[in-house]
């Protein structure tokens, strides 16, 4: 794996690429968040360790800007030593995929990343995205819900392939908006339009619901069941 560890802590951060670099794998390193977003930005990481509290740019303000002003997906697991409730759900809604409170093994960590990652990839290389019984066929384009076929127009299925590659995760309005129209979206509300045609179409009576709204943070669409970050 390539990763990019973002901690302040000079004794963790050491530990962490240490360990990493002993295993096999490509490690950066950026102990400020203002760095560690640029390193975000501008390099191809496989996934990305985060730590919460950073001088210059906390880790929920880099979380933010890098999935809605950048548009990156790339795998993040976040490192906090706050094991609220309230502190997991606002780095899980800001755009992390799987969240580890501190103190931690190392050995842990690494499975984690790991499972990231092999998610991250195996979607790539199947062209085939999948939530529960709603397939995706990235290369023919073709969607299905078990045994029905699902014709969507062309805004609506790209907001499905979106929300299918980053799933269970949350997806914000900036993101969506972006990743769609670029820095110029519709002045009206036409992406809750899109949602509400594909809504419409993935979800028919009697079917489990899919798609998800959170309220005043964005969308996702998960099993049914699935509360899991990662």
């Amino acid at each position: 794996m390539k990763l990019l560890v973002i901690e302040d802590d000079p004794d963790l951060a050491a530990n962490l690429v240490d360990h990493f670099t002993q295993h096999g794998h490509i490690v950066d390193a950026a102990a400020d968040g203002k760095t560690g977003l640029h390193l975000a930005a501008t390099e191809n990481f496989d996934a990305i360790v985060l730590d919460m509290i950073l001088p210059g740019l906390d880790g929920l303000e880099l979380l933010h800007r890098l999935r809605e002003d950048v548009g990156r997906a790339t795998p993040v697991l976040v490192l906090s030593a706050r094991d609220t409730v309230e502190e997991r759900v606002a780095g899980l809604a800001a755009g992390a995929d799987d969240y580890l409170v501190k103190p931690f093994a190392l050995a842990e960590l690494e499975a984690r990343l790991l499972a990231l990652v092999r998610r991250a990839r195996s979607q790539v290389a199947q062209g085939r995205l999948k939530v529960a019984d709603l397939v995706l066929d990235t290369a023919s384009r073709r969607v299905a819900r078990g045994a029905r076929l699902i014709e969507l127009a062309p805004i609506p299925l790209k907001i499905l392939e979106i929300l299918m590659r980053a799933s269970p995760r949350v997806v914000r309005r900036g993101e969506l908006e972006r990743a769609l129209w670029g820095t110029a979206p519709p002045l009206s509300d036409a992406l809750r339009s899109h949602l509400h045609q594909l809504r419409q179409a993935i979800e028919h009576e009697g079917e489990p619901m899919l798609l998800e709204t959170v309220r005043s943070v964005g969308w996702r669409i998960a099993a049914p069941g699935d509360d899991s970050p990662a």
